[in-house]
């Protein structure tokens, strides 16, 4: 299995906008994704995602859109940090409270 490919943000957004309207169409909808993804030289794979996506997007499928996984993304590196920091700081105060009950000379 190769490695996956990179496909421009114009061909992404023209290969889902082919495929969504093909598939209003009741005449062109069997086998849209197919046929647009091999006339464009897309994985036709790759196109199903982008179509679901949009579907997301636009509201006509459940699921997380692109906005809110980019938030839910930065909110997680966002508790990574402040995780680190909060143990830092725990093992900052544990070594000063150690210092502060040793006996002095």
């Amino acid at each position: 299995m190769g490695a996956p490919r990179e496909y421009s943000p114009e061909l992404q957004e023209r290969a889902t906008r082919m495929a969504v309207e093909a598939r209003q169409d009741p005449d062109r909808a069997r086998g849209a994704i197919s046929r647009i993804a091999s006339q464009l030289g897309v994985h036709p794979e790759a196109l199903r995602n982008w179509v679901r996506q949009a579907e997301i997007d636009g509201g006509q499928r459940p699921g997380t859109t692109t906005d809110d996984a980019a938030r839910i993304r930065e909110l997680e590196k966002e508790n990574a940090e402040l995780r680190r920091a909060n143990t830092i700081l725990r093992q900052a105060s544990a070594f000063f409270a150690a210092e502060l009950d040793r006996p002095k000379k």
